[in-house]
């Protein structure tokens, strides 16, 4: 009998363990997902305008909006800013920044973060200002690709503040999140999102 209870105990416990895996693993998939689904929304809505005051900017340089992607960076103004409040003195416009970041988890162990940082105030400077944070927490790493229509292919990077790309954007956005699965093993989550305005909106 006693032994019966011991095998009781110890089955109850595995089942319990499992469930717990399981539960973590679905909140795992769920912040993968959700994250990748914002990412997509908010690229999709990127844009870049001409329309800006020549005399507190010299071109396409440090103008207000641009899209700037490496392979493990995006830099972007978008119209998917979502107003919180009523009355807040925002538009639908923000920049916004995808990098990762290596942090100190518990443990004194690292570990690399998908950041992102929002302004939603389009100023002088895009690579700076606004809020930084977390948006999916323990990732490999990022990848981005850009599809070039006229190479019919995809490229590492895309910056509008040169000359021959100052005026489009890229049709799609290829996002790849690198992380490890339930066994260790590193998986990939990959998605894609179409840029609906993706040449630049003209100075009037």
């Amino acid at each position: 009998t006693a032994m019966m209870g011991v095998l009781i105990a110890a089955a109850f416990q595995s089942g319990y363990r499992a469930k717990e895996l399981v539960e973590a693993e679905g909140e795992r998939y769920r912040a993968l997902r959700t994250g990748t689904e914002r990412m997509a929304r908010e690229i999709s809505n990127a844009f870049v305008s001409d329309h800006y005051d020549t005399r507190r900017y010299r071109d396409q340089n440090d103008r207000p909006t641009n899209f700037i992607g490496t392979r493990d960076r995006l830099l972007f103004s978008t119209m998917a800013h979502q107003r919180l409040y009523a009355d807040a003195k925002e538009s639908d416009q923000m920049v916004v920044e995808y990098f990762t970041k290596s942090v100190s988890a518990p443990g004194g162990q690292q570990q690399t973060n998908l950041m992102r940082r929002e302004d939603s105030i389009l100023d002088d400077r895009m690579d700076r200002g606004g809020t930084e944070d977390v948006l999916v927490e323990k990732v490999k790493r990022i990848d981005f690709a850009y599809w070039d229509s006229d190479k019919k292919d995809w490229v590492d990077e895309w910056d509008t503040r040169r000359i021959e790309k100052k005026s489009i954007l890229p049709v799609r956005v290829r996002i790849t999140i690198s992380a490890l699965d339930e066994n260790g093993r590193e998986a990939r989550y990959v998605t894609q999102a179409r840029i609906v305005l993706n040449t630049e909106i003209p100075r009037f």
